[in-house]
């Protein structure tokens, strides 16, 4: 059984490109962090513009309007304690014309949004930022972008850093082309994710998290529909959510590691081995 550590007086910023990244890549992260009595500050990046509606959009609607009413709702089912909207637009997939639009996310001067997210992270007092890995996951622009935002901002403040990726070794036994990333990755025509031995912890969560991480991905009901994620093997195929990590064991390490090699590292590295919606 999870044991949940008393984790008041710890904040921590979790940096998303798109709405739903929050829900599919940290949902459990999130709603533990919040179980524990940490807060969590979630800045969103881009409304993702870009992504088409599987449903009919209300009068005067746009996509971006219905996906932060989405993010919104999905923010309040993972208990995050503070919205914040970084306000620049969906940059698309390599050679889509979004790219080219002055609001793009990856037209931005990555420098000056690594200082607002960093002012944010003092303000909060987060010892802890999470952001995209390297990789940007499965290569997305927007993904690779917040991945250079997150590290210069977690830098400026000294916070321990965490690399969100999938680990694309389990996935390939436990969820074959049953995970979203499956789907975003054959888009994108890239690889995604990291080896397991490249990944050092792991996070997951009971039932109740589970059914919690469930309910905010299917908020995203412009994107996402409940027969895309099966209750039937949810747990399977997104029971786990990866990291790799920057500085010092912290906060997501109380949550504990439910990682494949956890006993082979501790052995290896042993002395004996040697919310309200503001825009930033």
């Amino acid at each position: 059984m999870l044991s949940t550590p008393d984790l008041r007086g710890h904040t921590v910023l979790v940096l998303h490109a798109h709405p739903d990244d929050e829900a599919i890549f940290t949902g459990i992260t999130l709603r533990r962090l919040a179980d524990a009595g940490a807060r969590t500050v979630l800045v969103m990046a881009t409304a993702g513009e870009l992504g088409e509606s599987r449903v009919p959009l209300r009068r005067r609607e746009t996509v971006a309007a219905r996906r932060l009413a989405e993010l919104e709702r999905s923010a309040e089912l993972l208990g995050v304690s503070r919205l914040m909207l970084l306000g620049r637009r969906d940059s698309g997939l390599p050679g889509w014309p979004g790219a080219g639009d002055p609001r793009a996310l990856t037209g931005a001067d990555p420098s000056a949004l690594a200082r607002r997210v960093a002012d944010i992270a003092e303000d909060e007092g987060a010892g802890t930022v999470i952001h995209d890995d390297e990789h940007g996951i499965y290569g997305h622009p927007d993904h690779r972008a917040t991945h250079q935002i997150g590290a210069t901002a977690a830098r400026l403040v000294g916070a321990t850093a965490y690399r969100m990726t999938v680990d694309r070794e389990h996935l390939h036994v436990s969820a074959r082309n049953r995970h979203l990333v499956h789907g975003a990755a054959r888009a994108a025509d890239v690889d995604f994710g990291r080896v397991t031995a490249e990944i050092e912890l792991a996070v997951t969560g009971g039932p109740d998290s589970l059914e919690c991480k469930r309910e905010a991905i299917t908020a995203h009901a412009s994107q996402v529909g409940p027969e895309d994620v099966p209750a039937a093997d949810f747990a399977a195929v997104y029971g786990y959510e990866w990291y790799r990590r920057t500085g010092p064991p912290g906060v997501l390490d109380r949550l504990g590691n439910a990682h494949l090699l956890v006993g082979e590292w501790a052995a290896d590295r042993s002395p004996a081995g040697g919310v309200g919606v503001l825009r930033a």
